[in-house]
């Protein structure tokens, strides 16, 4: 024996196995950037917190200094007119952002911001999210992706509202909140939501809005059981001219 020792490969790395007998150790290869690390780990500029249902999240008028991620939940926007008339302009769940006007410059809420269900949410300051887009193009990507897919709802919605029937809207909202028609999988029962939120969304009254999901149960089309449960069947009320 020399006297020296020797770590074993294992702790060396596979790349280091073969050092003692003459070659260079190649350091350990950086493990690639994940991004969405960036939203699930609180750090410097990052907080997660829980909200219960019906707590609020930041209030319409409220300072604008922080983009906000659904890690788990959902949760509404909302608008209060000055006369007090309340709109529902959209119900966001898991991988969702909000608040993100502030990085336009937007120095103030222009909603609120209300947690349906139990929710854990992670809060992100403004300048935290300007350094992580320009220290991480990966992450730059994820968000701008998901503005840009906000954006096509935001269009949606207006055309929507100026050419369909509220029959329509009512058809439409539910098939979006059970995730019909995105990329992730559908999830047909849609936790209890009230016939007054939902009469916000489409723009339309309550009555109306009974009298549509009574006739959607009658077709099929919709199911109360534990919940609501949307049929993908709902879509030929959307289709049907």
């Amino acid at each position: 024996m020399n006297g020296t020792l020797t770590a074993p490969p294992d702790e060396l790395g596979a790349e280091a196995a073969g050092a003692g007998n003459g070659s260079v150790m190649k350091p350990r290869a950086k493990p690639a950037f994940e991004p969405r690390s960036i939203l699930t780990k609180a750090g410097q500029g990052r907080t997660s917190a829980d909200y219960r249902k019906n707590q609020p999240v930041f209030a319409q008028g409220d300072a604008a200094d922080g983009v906000f991620y659904i890690r788990k939940g959902k949760v509404k926007l909302t608008v209060v007119s000055n006369d007090g008339k309340e709109a529902v302009i959209a119900i966001l769940g898991a991988d969702d952002f909000f608040g993100e006007g502030c990085l336009a410059g937007q120095l103030r809420r222009m909603a609120s911001a209300t947690a349906m269900s139990d929710s854990s949410i992670m809060r992100i300051e403004k300048q935290e999210v300007i350094f992580q887009m320009r220290a991480h193009p990966a992450f730059a990507e994820l968000f701008l992706q998901y503005v840009l897919s906000r954006n096509i709802r935001i269009e949606e919605d207006l055309v929507d509202q100026l050419f369909n029937s509220s029959e329509k809207r009512l058809a439409r909202v539910l098939l979006l909140l059970a995730n019909f028609g995105k990329e992730s999988k559908p999830e047909p029962l849609i936790s209890k939501i009230s016939q007054e939120t939902l009469a916000e969304m489409v723009g339309t009254t309550r009555a109306r809005i009974s009298f549509f999901m009574n006739k959607f149960r009658r077709l099929g089309f919709i199911e109360y059981n534990g919940g609501l449960h949307v049929h993908g069947s709902l879509l030929n009320v959307i289709l049907h001219d």
